[in-house]
């Protein structure tokens, strides 16, 4: 049995969900009693090989975001597993889940909603330096924020600027050197370039993938739209209901898709 948990790492998925639910209470009557329960998420399973990206795409609605939040601990889970690099996260307290808490991280859909408009750029990326790399310097700080502004695009001068001083695409790109700071390996991308121009949007994620190739890093891609989703991802899992309804290689998904749903999320892209 001790094999099986100390064999070659490289051989087992980073992440692993197994039979994944997130139900959420709706309280009715006077006493504000259960009345019923929100399926957000119910019952899925998937594997992400290191150093791969999966796309997971579904209209508004679907679950999918529901499903990112968390593996990220950031929504409580109803029941299911999720394990990463062979560890199960389910359970854990934030005691526990907090040496994970940097190798899981999310770079959010609304870059100007998840960067605090009163601080800097520094101050931004800084900050889970100061939380997980306490023994840092200023100087040690100060370094590794410049070299994450020059890995996304962005000069060391930004660092004293504010979030509102900025375009929407460069935004996103000081959100994803916050997600890189504490040198992740799994990036859960939530909607990350639907905020966006469509000229910048293909940047955003050209920048992601040149990120993956120089990291090694992991992706699970949430988008709605097929065609991001198409471009980025090794295998697409499309989700509608909470459920799973089609999961295939990207090329698969397109060139002949099984489901209904998947089908109309397809004729849904607009033709060029």
């Amino acid at each position: 049995m001790e094999e099986t948990t100390t064999g070659d790492h490289s051989m087992r998925p980073l992440l692993k969900v197994d039979g994944l639910k997130v139900h959420f209470p709706v309280r009715g009557g006077i006493l504000q009693r259960v009345v019923d329960q929100v399926k957000a998420v119910d019952g899925i399973s998937f594997e992400i090989p290191r150093g791969k990206t999966v796309g997971l795409v579904g209209e508004s609605g679907s679950g999918k975001t529901t499903t990112g939040r968390a593996i990220a601990q950031l929504l409580p889970v109803t029941a299911g597993s999720i394990q990463y690099d062979g560890h199960e996260l389910v359970g854990l307290s934030n005691r526990e889940f907090f040496q994970y808490r940097k190798k899981i991280q999310v770079i959010f859909q609304d870059p100007f909603a998840s960067l605090n408009p009163r601080m800097t750029i520094y101050n931004i990326i800084a900050e889970p330096l100061e939380i997980h790399f306490k023994e840092w310097s200023h100087g040690d700080k100060k370094e590794r924020v410049v070299d994450l502004l020059q890995k996304v695009g962005l000069d060391a001068n930004a660092m004293g600027r504010y979030p509102h001083q900025f375009s929407g695409g460069q935004r996103q790109r000081i959100g994803i050197a916050r997600a890189l700071a504490v040198e992740p390996d799994c990036i859960i991308c939530d909607e990350p370039v639907s905020a966006l121009d469509v000229s910048v949007q293909a940047q955003i994620v050209n920048l992601l993938q040149d990120l993956q190739d120089e990291l090694g890093l992991t992706y699970l891609f949430i988008a709605h739209d097929l065609a991001v989703v198409k471009h980025i991802s090794d295998e697409v899992l499309v989700m509608t209901g909470g459920k799973i309804v089609e999961q295939a290689s990207a090329e698969a998904i397109y060139r002949n898709p099984q489901h209904p749903y998947t089908k109309e999320l397809l004729a849904a892209i607009p033709e060029l």
